[in-house]
């Protein structure tokens, strides 16, 4: 498990909701600050790191652990 500030289950959520969340939840966050974000949606795979590169922020890391999808995201300026 990576370092992280903050995280956030989005497990049973579908598309767009982690996505959503994500971005409510990296906004109350500081700069720099990094959010692990767990979804069992396989669409997060394509959605999370797009709508990062889109937003600004950066995937630091993705993996699978067991059924579920875990993205590193640390909060651009």
């Amino acid at each position: 498990m990576k370092e992280h500030n903050d995280e956030l289950d989005c497990s049973g959520m579908n598309c767009p909701l982690p996505i959503l969340k994500t971005k409510m939840k990296i906004d109350t966050m500081d700069n720099g600050d990094v959010l692990r974000v767990i979804a069992t949606d396989p669409g997060a795979c394509n959605d999370m790191p797009a709508w990062t590169s889109r937003v600004g922020h950066e995937l630091v890391e993705s993996c699978e652990e067991g059924d579920k999808f875990v993205f590193y995201i640390r909060k651009g300026e």
